[in-house]
């Protein structure tokens, strides 16, 4: 019997219909992934989808005012973004990366460049993480100079659309309350071409992450979008979302602001 993934968006709240929208536009993008051969193992569908040139655009971010300005990195912990963690840590950065669906007490992986056990290609992945990383609460973090975030599809703006969880809005509004990223903090992406579109194409809430930088493995997007006002927005979370992260639910018993 064939098992078919839980779908990212189960527990997401939000206007039914703006889910259903971005829920579409996912499907389209991952079959353009599909069909165009673009796609790597294991698929791009459900997932924030690993593309035939990530190191390519890896690269080319590398390049960019914004990573040499950089010392300190938090980035999502997805196969696309698997190459701008190893050379984050080549360049001698030091990277957060969150545990996966911040399912943690302590949600965010640390690693050193001068404290890993294994080469940085392999401390960069999730398991290699867990050997060269330690896990840290987000009070124990310090401030980040660049935000790395995966998508599935963006456009020139800096609208966005995730896989549906809507942990990297959760992450930088959790970071920016704790003080950790401000205004001036860059929030850059990687991803094939085929996952730019165009302006207006993808339905965005108040509340969602947009980005200032898209890399690509042929070019670099400055965008010109207006950025959402930050904030943890509780009454977009729905108690299924709460109890499945500790910070959360620490958060909320501690007296956190709701409306």
């Amino acid at each position: 019997m064939v098992r078919t993934a839980a779908r990212h968006d189960r527990d997401a709240g939000g206007d039914p219909a703006l889910l259903a929208a971005k829920a579409s536009l996912r499907e389209m993008v991952w079959d353009r992934l599909a069909g165009g051969g673009v796609a790597r193992f294991p698929g791009a569908r459900n997932r924030i989808p690993n593309f035939v040139g990530a190191e390519a655009a890896a690269e080319r971010l590398r390049s960019t005012g914004a990573w040499r300005r950089a010392g300190t990195l938090k980035s999502n912990p997805d196969s696309p973004q698997w190459p701008v963690r190893q050379r984050a840590l080549e360049d001698h950065k030091l990277v957060f990366m969150a545990v996966p669906r911040l399912a943690e007490p302590e949600p965010f992986f640390c690693l050193d460049p001068d404290r890993l056990i294994d080469p940085p290609r392999a401390a960069s992945s999730i398991k290699g993480a867990s050997r060269s990383a330690r896990t840290i609460r987000i009070a124990d973090m310090v401030p980040v100079d660049l935000v790395i975030t995966g998508c599935v599809a963006v456009d020139p703006t800096g609208a966005r659309l995730g896989k549906g969880g809507g942990f990297s809005d959760l992450e930088y509004a959790l970071a920016w309350e704790a003080g950790l990223i401000g205004p001036d903090t860059a929030v850059a992406t990687t991803v094939h071409e085929i996952q730019v579109l165009e302006t207006d194409h993808i339905p965005m809430a108040d509340h969602d992450l947009r980005l200032d930088l898209i890399v690509t493995p042929e070019r670099v997007i400055n965008c010109d979008g207006l950025r959402p006002a930050p904030g943890l927005r509780w009454e977009k979370l729905t108690e299924e979302k709460i109890a499945a992260i500790p910070l959360l639910t620490a958060l909320r018993s501690a007296g956190a602001d709701r409306p």
